[in-house]
């Protein structure tokens, strides 16, 4: 699935894609994929055509947020969790600073 999701976004045209291993720091996804888009526009016509090729490939069900403003769609895929950003927003939200830091080592209270 993650070669799909950087096919389509690559022929989209979206922008600086970066691509996250979330494994051994949550259970939520394997990977997270940030993206830009250069305005609404064109974030929601990435976010779209995504979508469409998601379930062209047989996994149409993906949880869809922030479509309607296209500021920042998220796209949750289940394995894959795919940020597409207007590039305003993914600097103040700065997910990549959060998402690429290794996982604190858990203490053992004594």
């Amino acid at each position: 699935m993650l070669k799909i999701v950087l096919d389509t976004l690559d022929g989209s045209k979206a922008e600086d894609v970066v691509v996250i291993d979330l494994k051994g720091k949550t259970s939520i996804g394997d990977h997270m994929v940030l993206a830009s888009g250069r305005s609404q526009r064109h974030v929601g016509a990435v976010a779209d055509h995504l979508i469409k090729k998601l379930k062209d490939e047989g996994y149409g069900r993906a949880r869809i947020e922030g479509l309607p403003q296209c500021d920042w769609v998220l796209i949750d895929a289940g394995d894959v969790i795919v940020h597409v950003f207007r590039p305003e927003v993914r600097d103040f939200y700065n997910l990549e600073k959060m998402w690429s830091a290794d996982r604190p080592v858990e203490r053992m209270v004594v």
